[in-house]
């Protein structure tokens, strides 16, 4: 084979895969927007293909598999650029005794992430939806059981607090999070510029430390 052979063959093989990568990228775009718009489970594979604009029905399970393999997908995506920004944060506060700053590595890799996408987004709407449907839940947190740093912010979080129990701690931990996402969703329907997202943030970090310096009610 000639060099110029090989080369025109190079650039194909390039294009085919530029073209393949674009139209994963369309069809992620057009499911986070429908299953954010209509719910997981009421979005065929079928409607999320017609609505990217591919000839193929079929096409997301040739692209992505199942459905779960395409929601897996879906949080895969947003996961790695919100975990960096938790890195930066938690290597900003390294050693610090103040509450508001563990809150802060909670809410804001959520809310800066949402003002890095631009408007509009959906990605606060279809995390409302994933956790509010139990397989859903169990499906995006089994991406997330490698999240270490996550884990770190959570236990320096709760060093703030020594008389905070560790069963109240972990109920804490979700109430934190679900007022996260679903303030959010309903947020991401309005706000269009980073800084009302940091104005969002500063609200869920006020309310949020709140609620953890709340005082422990006898159980029984």
């Amino acid at each position: 084979m000639s060099r110029v052979s090989s080369n025109i063959g190079a650039a194909v093989r390039r294009t085919r895969i530029e073209q393949a990568a674009a139209t994963r990228t369309r069809i992620l775009l057009t499911a986070e927007r429908l299953f954010a718009e209509q719910g997981v489970f009421a979005v065929s594979n079928r409607q999320i293909s017609e609505a990217a604009g591919q000839g193929n029905n079929a096409a997301v399970g040739y692209h992505f598999g199942t459905k779960a393999d395409l929601v897996r997908a879906l949080v895969q995506r947003h996961t790695v650029p919100m975990a960096e920004i938790r890195r930066r944060l938690f290597d900003e506060h390294a050693g610090s005794t103040e509450l508001r700053d563990w809150v802060a590595c909670v809410v804001r890799p959520f809310t800066d992430h949402l003002a890095q996408l631009g408007a509009p987004s959906w990605y606060a709407r279809f995390s409302a939806q994933l956790m509010t449907e139990p397989s859903l839940r169990e499906l995006a947190a089994a991406e997330l059981s490698d999240a270490p740093l996550l884990h770190a912010v959570f236990d320096a979080l709760h060093r703030c607090l020594p008389g905070l129990t560790a069963e109240a701690g972990g109920e804490r931990d979700t109430m934190a999070m679900t007022l996260i996402v679903h303030y959010c969703a309903q947020q991401e329907r309005s706000l269009d510029t980073a800084a009302a997202w940091a104005a969002t943030a500063t609200g869920l970090i006020d309310a949020i430390e709140g609620m953890y310096r709340a005082p422990m009610s006898p159980r029984g």
